[in-house]
């Protein structure tokens, strides 16, 4: 009785050691990981940013002095202890505004690059996996979709559907896929022929399982790192958008609607209030995502030994 709990206990010796090893595995490399991060101190700087704008979308009932709809006796006023950014033409607070078009702009680009990232990998990894006429046939559409100038493409789609917040978040994934496809696609045609692969075909494993158990994990470091480029892209397209009138509506505020007034001689000489903050609002966020992408790019790259 001794011997079999004896024998039994020495089965699972190596099993937990194994499970140690793997759990001491993917602590070194997270340690890795954040040290490399932490070495791009812009990228430190500007993942606090996002995260202090994302608190403030997030909990922006409760932090903006007024509701950014509510229309009061101050007209075009300056900056003071009631209105610390000062008002707008209509008299609406620009402190409240410029805390509420938070959520739309990060709306549109987690929404967005959600989409297109989807498309792109299924699209990309489909295309690399099979080859042949699928791969054909996937390219050239991905080809006359990147033939078309990218910005006039969203602004031709976007005058037919028409402005709205929802339209902007699905005009943007829909046409965003082609540069995540064609990272995919490389990823793959490359992945494909190792050996851990070729073993799961010849062990019969279904196609879907060697797509996404076995390619796609190795694939999301890429990937990973262009979606933080595509967020910051799409921010930048809902703002250009919003300032020609073909995103976001008025009365709900964006950066972009908020620029808008800068249309105005008389806005953009005397009243900088109006437009420099949702200006700063952009350049920070956009830089912020920018050094954020650069450090997971070195941080993800195996080659990076330091």
């Amino acid at each position: 009785m001794n011997l079999d709990k004896n024998s039994s206990m020495d089965r699972d010796e190596p099993l937990i050691e194994s499970e140690a090893w793997i759990a001491k595995s993917d602590d070194s490399s997270a340690k890795l990981f954040a040290r490399r991060f932490k070495k791009h101190k812009l990228a430190v700087a500007g993942l606090a940013v996002m995260a202090v704008l994302a608190l403030c979308a997030i909990f922006a009932p409760l932090i903006a002095p007024y509701d950014p709809s509510t229309i009061t006796d101050s007209f075009s006023a300056a900056p003071s202890w009631q209105h610390p950014l000062g008002t707008d033409q209509i008299g609406r607070d620009e402190l409240s505004r410029l805390i509420y078009a938070a959520r739309i702009s990060l709306s549109v680009g987690i929404g967005s690059i959600l989409i297109s990232s989807v498309i792109g990998t299924v699209l990309g990894l489909v295309s690399g996996y099979y080859g042949g006429w699928v791969d054909n046939i996937i390219m050239r559409i991905t080809d006359v979709f990147m033939s078309f100038p990218y910005i006039m493409l969203i602004l031709v789609v976007a005058s037919i559907v028409g402005p709205g917040l929802t339209n902007i978040i699905l005009i943007l994934g829909f046409l965003g896929w082609p540069s995540v496809a064609r990272l995919v696609r490389g990823n793959v045609l490359s992945i494909k022929e190792t050996d851990y692969v070729k073993a799961s075909v010849v062990l019969g494993f279904k196609t879907p399982r060697i797509l996404f158990m076995h390619i796609l994990p190795n694939t999301v470091a890429p990937i990973l790192i262009y979606a933080t480029s595509g967020v910051a892209g799409a921010i930048l397209d809902e703002a250009a958008l919003s300032f020609l009138g073909l995103g976001v509506q008025p009365p709900t505020p964006s950066w972009g609607n908020m620029l808008a007034s800068a249309q105005s001689l008389t806005v953009l000489t005397s009243q900088p209030w109006q437009w420099i903050p949702p200006g700063v609002m952009i350049i920070l966020s956009v830089l912020s995502i920018n050094f954020i992408g650069d450090a997971l790019r070195d941080a993800l790259d195996p080659k990076n030994t330091k």
